[in-house]
């Protein structure tokens, strides 16, 4: 299992918006194959600001599985126009 990290920047005053949105973004994640859950969190100082935690089965369930799928294009149609910058994702493993 593989943890995904993603740290999102939403535009400005779009907050609200965004996180009405985001069951929709999930419901669509969810049928990808290896998607285990999610977990989003927002930031305190910065409340424009995201922590996106996914799990997958593997690494290539997210990285080739749902980035090549249409379910990506799904996904990114719902919740890309309140990006304020492209995400920072990096993966994980746990010890």
């Amino acid at each position: 299992m593989i943890t995904e990290h993603a740290l999102i920047t939403i535009q400005a005053g779009r907050q609200a918006d965004f996180e009405q949105e985001f069951p929709k973004a999930k419901a669509v994640i969810s049928q990808a194959n290896g998607f285990i859950d999610l977990q989003l969190h927002q930031g305190i100082e910065s409340p424009d600001t995201y922590l996106l935690l996914i799990r997958w089965q593997t690494l290539e369930d997210h990285t080739v599985g749902f980035r090549q799928s249409a379910l990506f294009g799904e996904w990114r149609a719902i919740i890309g126009p309140f990006f304020a910058s492209p995400p920072v994702v990096d993966h994980f493993t746990q010890l």
